[in-house]
């Protein structure tokens, strides 16, 4: 049985930058809270949290390197909660 593994080394750069990059959504996301913008302040917190989300996952979790059928699980789960939050703000908008 063959191990077919690939190492993919990220510089340590790479990891700072990404790093500045979410403290700077971070910011913005506080920002965005303290403006308001109507039913649009959720919106783009959660577009922002999405952006977040994706530099964690593949970045730091390394899903950029992984095999396909971890890149499709993931993909089911964001899939999942684009769902939840369809079916929430569904039920929030018609109240």
């Amino acid at each position: 049985m063959q191990n077919n593994s690939h190492e993919h080394i990220i510089g340590f750069s790479t990891y700072i930058f990404v790093w500045l990059g979410l403290l700077a959504l971070t910011a913005l996301t506080v920002t965005i809270a303290g403006i308001n913008l109507g039913n649009l302040t959720i919106v783009v917190a959660l577009v922002i949290a999405m952006i977040k989300s994706i530099l964690v996952v593949n970045i730091f979790m390394h899903i950029k390197f992984d095999m396909v059928v971890f890149k499709i699980f993931v993909i089911v789960g964001f899939l999942t909660l684009l769902a939840i939050f369809i079916l929430t703000f569904s039920d929030y908008l018609f109240r």
